[in-house]
């Protein structure tokens, strides 16, 4: 806890990250032999399962609280091509390298494709914006957030087709068998249910907060209502078979919108924060168990230069040919094509698609998908910050960083 809670600040102008320093802790801890178990994830499928899919939960909360622009199509134009042109491309572009490449089958590759898709809510922190009215927003920022923020619950539809493929064959492609059902349901029904879900329950908590009672419980609360907002927004999402994930962002940014000015956010999005680096930190120790345990003793060279061209040629490329055009500078192209970062998020896609799919021995496929997340922890870990600052320096938006008052009033008088 003293880690989660001071390593952030000292290293905020360093080329390390918490994450790495997790990561390097659990290694050093299960190499030693300290603990009696094993934290292999293909061991524990379920509970990494599980576990992966609340700390991307209350990410998803946090990045949608701290996002201080309005959702349009022009503002958010970036992030609409990276999720509707870079995702896609960056599936088929994977799922083609697990089949000419790796020799997967053609549902393990495109379980693949979907996991290494999305970009990571819980380890790119370091990349996305600052707290809820801080400032630190400029476009590279605002859009990495975004993205990560939607493209969680975008992928979750070629996982449901890599799940399909699995159980039905080739035959879903050719016959058709399950695919209209597939478009029905896992692609229209779940995404849009998702999307509804969450802003109803995001308009309903933001008249709770902000409006009932005169002014709303804000002036009582404490920031674990971001956590209650949370499960309540995935659980009833989950009741109508949509999206969760998608609709914990859509909540968010609903909250968000509800108030913008209110001081409330930053409780809520500070909150959120804290929860989230305690479970990254506990998975990533966990992760770095399994690696000092042989996650990776499946891999192979050429798995591995796969790996390396998925992360550092795949997205940076469609990235990059995705957001030409768009109204960005080149540098900043090119440093959000090349942000692709991959961790907790791919994890539980993984988990997911394995324990309700039959794709046969995954020992490689976990290999493939902890080295690709272990090199974008230490590539993305050591790079982010100085690349992040370079482009402010040359113009991006400059940070401003929120001013700590000496003596803070209490909350009656700032929230007036």
């Amino acid at each position: 806890m003293l880690l989660v809670s001071w390593a952030p600040k000292g290293l905020s102008r360093m080329p390390l990250s918490l994450a790495m320093i997790c990561v390097g802790l659990g290694v050093a801890i299960f190499s030693l032999d300290v603990l009696s178990f094993n934290p292999d994830p293909r061991t524990y499928d379920t509970l990494a399962e599980r576990m992966t899919e609340l700390v991307v939960i209350i990410s998803l909360m946090g990045a949608g609280l701290k996002l201080d622009r309005p959702v349009s199509l022009k503002g958010w134009g970036p992030t609409w091509r990276l999720l509707a042109i870079a995702m896609p491309l960056t599936i088929a572009a994977t799922a083609w390298l697990g089949v000419t490449g790796l020799g997967f089958s053609l549902a393990m590759a495109l379980l693949l494709g979907a996991a290494m898709a999305p970009t990571d809510p819980v380890l790119a922190s370091d990349v996305q914006t600052g707290p809820p009215k801080s400032g630190e927003e400029n476009e590279v920022r605002f859009n990495l957030t975004a993205e990560a923020g939607l493209n969680d619950a975008l992928a979750f539809p070629f996982v449901n087709l890599a799940i399909l493929v699995s159980l039905s064959g080739a035959a879903v492609f050719t016959a058709g068998e399950g695919l209209g059902h597939w478009l029905v349901v896992d692609v229209v029904w779940k995404l849009a249910a998702g999307a509804a879900t969450g802003w109803a329950v995001g308009k309903a908590m933001g008249w709770l907060i902000f409006q009932a009672h005169h002014k709303g419980i804000s002036r009582h609360a404490d920031g674990l209502v971001a956590i209650g907002a949370t499960f309540i927004a995935y659980a009833a999402s989950e009741m109508v078979h949509g999206y969760g994930f998608l609709a914990v962002f859509v909540c968010a940014l609903t909250i968000r919108a509800s108030e913008r000015e209110n001081d409330f956010h930053e409780e809520m999005h500070d909150f959120a924060e804290q929860i989230e680096r305690l479970l990254m930190m506990l998975l990533l120790v966990l992760f770095g168990g399994a690696l000092a345990n042989g996650l990776l003793d499946a891999l192979t060279w050429t798995d591995a230069l796969i790996g390396l061209a998925i992360l550092f040629i795949v997205r940076p490329v469609v990235g990059y040919l995705s957001l030409i055009g768009s109204p960005l500078q080149k540098r900043d192209r090119i440093l959000l094509a090349y942000l692709g970062i991959r961790g907790l998020g791919s994890v539980y896609y993984l988990a997911y698609g394995l324990n309700h799919g039959q794709f046969g021995n995954s020992e490689r496929l976990w290999a493939i998908t902890g080295f690709i997340i272990l090199v974008s922890i230490v590539v993305h870990g050591i790079t982010a910050t100085p690349l992040m600052a370079l482009i402010e320096r040359l113009g991006g938006r400059p940070l401003q960083r929120r001013a700590t008052p000496a003596n803070p009033p209490p909350r009656d008088e700032q929230l007036g």
